[in-house]
């Protein structure tokens, strides 16, 4: 983590330190273990097509079903989130989809299939705005970019991973009496179910609660934190602030940049390793290996722009427009010149779509009251997943229809630009005011000097422009 800033209390900065060694890593490990688990089906797609004829079009549907139960139970697992604290939801969120994913062995045709995916979104409802919120409950505005970067690091990690480890997986078939497919489900899920039994040792909901740091690092932390999201005590009912967000064209627009991005994101988790089937490689273990390039090489570029995000704030519209650009033209010419020089392009794709994260969750909290931050989060996180569902459904129905998903890439790399488009509109939403270093200072020896509290009505977010960024 960086050091502490001239106007920054140093216990800040060591307390930051610790947070990112004890806390960032255990929801990298997580996130790595979230990626794997709903990801893994895309390794078992042709067993389970030999074994139960669920064929391109229902694991579409059923690689998709998982972000329905996502979506309907994403802001009520926020708002639970909220009443019974993190430290206990996030491990049990943790815990209840890693039991999930490894009852994958049970599946025996397209509604069991359909069921347990149905499921697995249920489980995993809540936990990426749980863990945003976390992140900005817990670290300064200044440590969020990089800790949120690093935490989605461990997605890349995990397709990587989870490409690797799933060629020695199904190579078990026949082990103990069960297929290789039903140990890559077993084995996986029971790893998630023992890091949420050690995350829940590791977390507390609180910073008052965290033993681990000294007195005067979470007094001083505390009160950074409280002066950058000072706002009523009165923040009003979750569905009061749903109503209220919806409302907001800067919502809406949000909302769609991020729908393209997860649309981007699992077209190519669910399909990628047929995609490389299809250029002619047959090996499970090298299927795996290919598979797992555009993540690996995505890692280094998303340190890049988390950094540089962290650094020069202003700087992160910019950054994500890049991003997407890159995702675009990736994706577009993946799909229009296919063959080995095709998996070149998904990388270049997978270098824009995938930086995305660090710098659009920051961009958000800037423009948002933090009275609705949360909702906010977890709203446009459960509607933009929807394009989970959308992405690996119509891929399937495409490759049904004409044996080639080249027409759906197409569609996608369309979305994908005019999501780099409107990235150019984020910069006429105004920032919610910051309290200057010198309202920090009195914070030390006086709550009662913290701003002034902002109405909790969307941070201005239907507001004229103004310090757009």
């Amino acid at each position: 983590m960086s050091t502490a800033r001239a106007d920054e209390h140093p216990a800040v900065a060591t307390a930051s330190r610790k947070i990112y060694r004890r806390v960032i890593v255990l929801f990298a490990l997580m996130m790595m273990l979230n990626q794997i688990d709903r990801s893994n089906i895309g390794f078992a797609q042709e067993d389970l097509d030999a074994h139960f004829g669920i064929g391109a079009a229902a694991y579409g549907l059923g690689a998709g079903l998982f972000f329905v139960g996502y979506f309907l139970f994403e802001v009520p697992s926020n708002a639970l989130m909220q009443k019974v604290g993190a430290k206990l939801w996030i491990t049990r969120i943790c815990v209840t989809w890693g039991a999930v994913s490894a009852s994958m062995i049970f599946v025996r045709g397209e509604t069991s299939f359909y069921v347990l995916r149905f499921l697995l979104g249920v489980a995993e409802a809540g936990f990426v705005p749980a863990v945003l919120f976390y992140i900005s409950s817990w670290l300064p505005n200044r440590y969020q970019g990089r800790a949120t970067g690093t935490w989605a690091v461990g997605a890349l990690f995990a397709y990587s991973a989870g490409s690797l480890v799933s060629g020695p997986l199904l190579s078990m078939h026949g082990f103990l009496g069960l297929d290789g497919w039903q140990w890559l489900f077993l084995i996986e899920g029971l790893v998630t179910i023992g890091l949420g039994v050690v995350g829940y040792f590791l977390l507390d909901s609180r910073i008052s609660d965290a033993k681990w740091l000294t007195s005067e690092e979470r007094t001083q932390l505390s009160a950074q934190i409280a002066t950058e999201q000072a706002t009523d005590a009165q923040q009003g009912s979750t569905v009061r602030a749903i109503k209220t967000l919806l409302r907001s064209p800067a919502i809406h627009l949000f909302m769609w940049i991020y729908f393209a991005v997860q649309m981007s994101i699992y077209s190519t988790t669910f399909w990628l390793p047929s995609v490389v089937r299809d250029i002619g490689v047959s090996s499970d273990n090298l299927v795996g290996l290919l598979s797992a390039l555009p993540w690996l090489c995505t890692i280094p570029y998303l340190y890049f722009v988390s950094k540089r995000g962290d650094r020069r704030p202003e700087q992160r519209t910019t950054l994500m427009t890049t991003s997407l650009v890159l995702a675009a033209i990736g994706t577009l010419a993946a799909a229009l010149i296919g063959s080995w020089l095709g998996l070149v392009f998904i990388i270049v794709a997978t270098l824009g779509f995938k930086t995305v994260a660090p710098i659009f969750w920051p961009l958000l909290r800037e423009r948002t009251d933090p009275a609705t931050a949360a909702t906010a989060i977890a709203v446009i996180n459960s509607v933009a997943n929807l394009g989970g569902f959308v992405a690996p459904y119509g891929f399937g129905l495409v490759k049904d229809s004409t044996g080639s998903t080249k027409l759906a890439m197409l569609g996608l790399g369309v979305i994908i630009a005019t999501a780099a488009g409107a990235t150019l509109l984020v910069r006429r939403i105004p920032l919610r005011p910051v309290a200057s270093p010198a309202a920090i200072d009195r914070t030390d020896s006086d709550p009662a000097s913290l701003p002034a509290p902002q109405s909790p009505t969307g941070a201005g977010l239907d507001e004229p422009a103004q310090n757009p960024r």
